[in-house]
C-alpha cells in the first residue's frame, strides 16, 4: 500500500525592499542636473579666475608663473583706495541721486494728480532702454561741439563757452551720474510708489484731523509705513551700483585721467588693454569680497524684515 507524499508546503513570498530610492536621494537626483549646471557656468569659472589670481598670466604670452600674493598686494599697496573711493563716489552718489527723484514722483503720482497713469507710463521710458543706448544718447547731450547741454547753458546766459564735461575730472563724475539717475529713477519710482499704495488712508485722515500738515503727516505716517520698502530698494541700488560698467565705460572709459575708474572699469582695463589677467582677476577678487558684505547686509535687512512680519 504506498503512502501519498505530504503537501509541500508554498515557499513564502519575498516582499520587494529594494530598488526604492529615500526622499534624500530622489531630490538630490532631481536636483542633479541644475546643481551640475550650476557648478560648470558658475562654480568652476569663479574658482579659476580666483586661483588665476596668485599667477602671473598675459594674455599675449603663453604659460603663467606662481607669484603668490603679489597680485594681491600690487593692488593693495597702489590704486586700491583710489578705486575704491571712486567706486563709492559713483555708487552713492547714484543710488541717492535717483532715490530722492524717483521718491518725489512716487509722491506726486500717489497724490492723485490728473494724469498719473500716462505720466507713469511716459517716466519708465528711460528704464526700458539699454543701458548703452542711454550712455550714447547722453554722450551727445555732453558733447563740448555741438551738445545740446551746452547749447541750452549758452543761450541762457549760464555759461559763455562751451564746457567739455566728459573731458574734464572735475565734471566727468557728475556726467556719469546724471546719466546713471535718468536710467535708474523709473524703477526706483515705481517701487516707491507700490509702497505707497499700501498706507492706509485712515491714517492720513487721522492725522490730518489732529491738525498735522503735510510735512508732519510724511515723517509721522508715509515714511514708517514705507521705509522697509525705500531701504531694500537703497541697498539693492547701491550693490548693483557698485559693479555697474557699461555706462562709465561708454561715457568716459574711466578717464578722463582716472577720475572715473571704478571696479569695474578697472577689472577690464587692466585684462584686456593692459593684457595682465593675473592682476586683473586679482583686483575682482578683492572686489568681489566687498560685494559680498554688501549681500550679506541685504540678506541680514531682509530676514529682519521677513521676522517682524
Amino acid at each position: 500500500m504506498s503512502t501519498a507524499a505530504p503537501p509541500q508546503k508554498a515557499a513564502p513570498r519575498r516582499e520587494r525592499t529594494g530598488g526604492r530610492l529615500s526622499n534624500g536621494a530622489f531630490a538630490l537626483l532631481l536636483t542633479a542636473p541644475g546643481l551640475a549646471l550650476f557648478a560648470t557656468i558658475i562654480i568652476y569659472p569663479l574658482l579659476s579666475a580666483l586661483f588665476t589670481g596668485f599667477f602671473k598670466q598675459d594674455l599675449r604670452l603663453p604659460g603663467r608663473e606662481f607669484v603668490g600674493l603679489e597680485n594681491f598686494t600690487h593692488w593693495l599697496d597702489g590704486d586700491f583706495l583710489t578705486i575704491l573711493k571712486q567706486t563709492l563716489v559713483f555708487t552713492v552718489g547714484a543710488t541717492l541721486v535717483p532715490f530722492v527723484v524717483g521718491f518725489a514722483l512716487a509722491l506726486a503720482l500717489n497724490s492723485g494728480l490728473k494724469g498719473s497713469g500716462f505720466l507713469r507710463g511716459l517716466f519708465l521710458f528711460p528704464w526700458v532702454i539699454p543701458g548703452v543706448v542711454v550712455s550714447f544718447l547722453w554722450m551727445w547731450i555732453f558733447n563740448a561741439n555741438y551738445g545740446v547741454l551746452n547749447g541750452i547753458l549758452m543761450k541762457a546766459g549760464i555759461i559763455e563757452e562751451s564746457v567739455s564735461w566728459l573731458g574734464q575730472p572735475g565734471t566727468a563724475m557728475l556726467a556719469v551720474i546724471v546719466t546713471k539717475t535718468w536710467a535708474s529713477f523709473p524703477w526706483m519710482m515705481v517701487m516707491l510708489l507700490a509702497g505707497l499704495q499700501t498706507v492706509p488712508k485712515e491714517l492720513h485722515e487721522a492725522a490730518s484731523m489732529d491738525g498735522a500738515g503735510s510735512i508732519r503727516r510724511f515723517f509721522a505716517v508715509t515714511w514708517p509705513q514705507v521705509r522697509g520698502v525705500a531701504s531694500i530698494v537703497l541697498l539693492l541700488e547701491f550693490i548693483w551700483n557698485f559693479q555697474h560698467f557699461d555706462t562709465i565705460y561708454v561715457l568716459t572709459g574711466g578717464g578722463p585721467a582716472g577720475a572715473t575708474e571704478t571696479f569695474a572699469t578697472a577689472v577690464y582695463q587692466t585684462a584686456f588693454k593692459g593684457f595682465d589677467i593675473g592682476r586683473a582677476t586679482a583686483l575682482g577678487g578683492l572686489w568681489m569680497l566687498l560685494l559680498l558684505i554688501l549681500v550679506a547686509v541685504y540678506l541680514r535687512i531682509t530676514e529682519r524684515k521677513g521676522d517682524a512680519r
